[in-house]
């Protein structure tokens, strides 16, 4: 089925492209959720009309972004867990709690933005990246400290 996408979309393409979908993912997917529509004649007039107000998102989105991170960089976390005597925790600080704890400070952010290998068992100073695009990464400290 030939449509055209509204948004961008990971491993698909970017708003405004004419593509050629399998009927079942245009019908029950892309079109439903407004992912899509269909490539028709009247349809295809739209293309430049969607191709620019898909950048005005995504510039906004930037922007947003951009600022989020420029706050970010002067914030340092800290969390109070329990260890044993070599310093490794007896829990762990993931994702979830470091976006609880920006929340806290007034900093909304998702957790899939948030870069970390495996969740913080260690007692001590880490740095953690924060990644909103691949372009606009920022760096956040976090200190765990001993219960």
């Amino acid at each position: 089925m030939k449509i055209i996408l509204t948004k961008d979309i990971k491993k698909v393409g970017e708003a405004g492209a004419v593509l050629n979908v399998a009927d079942g993912y245009a019908r029950n997917y892309l079109l439903p959720q407004k992912l899509a529509i269909l490539a028709n004649k009247n349809n295809l007039s739209k293309v430049e009309q969607i191709k620019k107000e898909a950048e005005l998102a995504k510039l906004e989105i930037e922007n947003k972004f951009k600022a989020l991170a420029l706050k970010m960089t002067d914030v340092e976390l800290s969390f109070t867990r329990k260890a044993d005597e070599n310093g490794h925790l007896f829990g762990s600080v993931s994702d979830n709690d470091i976006v609880k704890a920006l929340a806290e400070k007034d900093i909304e952010i998702h957790r899939s933005h948030v870069v970390l290998e495996k969740h913080l068992k260690e007692i001590g100073a880490h740095e953690v990246t924060i990644a909103f695009t691949s372009e606009i990464t920022t760096t956040l400290k976090v200190k765990i400290e001993n219960e």
